[in-house]
């Protein structure tokens, strides 16, 4: 088989390594093709890892990685059967819980996923917002483009918006406008003013009950300042949504009946200068869920819209981005290394993504070995690629050097005091609110 793309990559990726480059590309290709490792250490022991086990947390803690020249690899060497398309991108952030790391500095408040009704929905950790290219139909083969820690400082706002800077530009020589998808938490006035001069489409899940307005009525030449907004539009309230200015209906992916109704010249009363179309879907079949809701809200900005019937099937992609977390977070260990710093979870983060790349890359080109309980009808997932990649970069080579040997190292100076380590308290970006004193006090 042809390997040129996946060792033109491999080789600028080795590149991007700007110290401790030999002992960081060694770490990403046991994590590439030791699929038994269930623990960051257990990576020592992949064939193709030639130093000692210490070399792994030194790696991630000399180590240091040029991350403008990774975006720029990443979008270089998209596959091929997306240049000249139109993406769809995901942006969303997830959570790595850290919650007993008392020597970890700048950990927030992050939310906690999957937890019962009656428990605490944020623990202590670290937040990274990740900009994918999703895969069509849903799966877990996302595409990484751009991975950034959300500090304490920053909101996921302010990031996302940051990488789509970075990164559009990039896209525009490869592919045609592409859009983005976005959840419900990016649906605010500060995201809309933010990312409104973006080279790119939105669609952003909005809650029902959130409220727009129309265009501004003109002057009355009365007394008094113009009105600023005109009548109001809620999702929750029939009667202040009059009659939509597009509507369709047909069926889904699936067969089952799906409604698009639109209604444009919308916008938000912190944000008029950017206009809105407000989408509703409605899926008769569908249970009424939380995970499977009935009727569905978003927000339209940008360009003009596609065809009804188009736009209907592109937000459920988004959870392809879902699928490629938990493969990261199963698979990859993403969330099971234990580091001290924020900076050596961020080249952590950069290994996992330069990892699932090269799976993306292979996954035509591998000879997938399927376990004889998994379905031969099915395509191939990263898991049982990831299998095959052994094999593969041992014919690929690796440009890192062999380790030099060294002698035993001298140890601490006699009469050394090792101190402490500092402890750090989490960060809360907004106070916590004052509890109102009980009844009767």
């Amino acid at each position: 088989m042809d390997y040129t793309i996946l060792r033109a990559f491999r080789q600028a990726l080795y590149q991007c390594f700007t110290r401790a480059a030999d002992a960081l590309f060694e770490l990403c290709d046991a994590l590439l093709t030791d699929p038994s490792a269930r623990t960051f250490v257990e990576l020592s022991q992949a064939a193709c890892f030639q130093r000692a086990w210490p070399s792994l947390c030194e790696a991630l803690e000399d180590g240091q990685i040029d991350r403008a020249a990774l975006l720029r690899l990443f979008v270089a060497a998209l596959p091929q059967h997306l240049i000249g398309t139109r993406l769809l991108l995901g942006l969303d952030t997830s959570s790595i819980l850290r919650p007993e790391a008392q020597t970890s500095q700048d950990r927030t408040l992050v939310y906690r996923p999957n937890l019962p009704k009656d428990a605490t929905p944020v623990g202590p950790g670290w937040c990274f917002s990740t900009l994918v290219v999703l895969p069509d139909p849903v799966s877990s083969w996302t595409y990484v483009l751009d991975n950034r820690r959300v500090p304490s400082s920053e909101t996921a706002d302010t990031i996302g918006v940051e990488q789509l800077r970075d990164s559009l530009p990039l896209l525009a020589a490869r592919c045609s406008r592409p859009i983005v998808v976005l959840d419900r938490h990016y649906s605010s006035a500060t995201w809309v003013l933010a990312s409104a001069d973006l080279p790119c489409d939105q669609l952003i899940r909005a809650r029902r009950d959130r409220v727009l307005y129309r265009a501004a009525p003109p002057p009355t030449g009365k007394r008094g300042a113009p009105r600023k907004d005109g009548a109001r539009f809620q999702g929750s309230d029939p009667s202040s949504q009059g009659s939509p200015d597009d509507d369709w209906c047909g069926v889904d992916a699936q067969g089952r009946p799906v409604q698009v109704t639109v209604w444009s010249e919308l916008h938000l009363r912190k944000a008029r200068s950017v206009p809105i179309t407000a989408v509703r879907i409605i899926r008769e079949r569908a249970r009424n869920t939380k995970r499977d809701p009935r009727e569905s809200w978003f927000w339209w900005l940008g360009g003009p819209l596609p065809a009804l019937a188009e736009l209907a099937r592109v937000y459920p992609r988004r959870f392809g981005q879902e699928h490629g977390y938990r493969f990261d977070k199963q698979d990859l260990l993403w969330a099971s290394v234990r580091v001290r710093t924020p900076m050596q979870m961020e080249r952590w983060t950069d290994l996992v993504a330069a990892v699932r790349n090269q799976l993306v890359l292979m996954r035509e080109q591998v000879e997938v070995q399927r376990r004889p309980w998994e379905a031969k009808t099915r395509p191939a997932s990263p898991r049982q690629v990831r299998r095959a990649m052994g094999r593969i970069i041992a014919q690929v080579g690796t440009p890192a050097r062999r380790p030099q040997r060294r002698g035993k190292s001298p140890g601490r100076v006699v009469g050394a005091v090792v101190k402490r380590a500092e402890r750090f308290a989490v960060v809360r970006k907004s106070p916590p609110k004052a509890q109102s004193p009980p009844k009767g006090c």
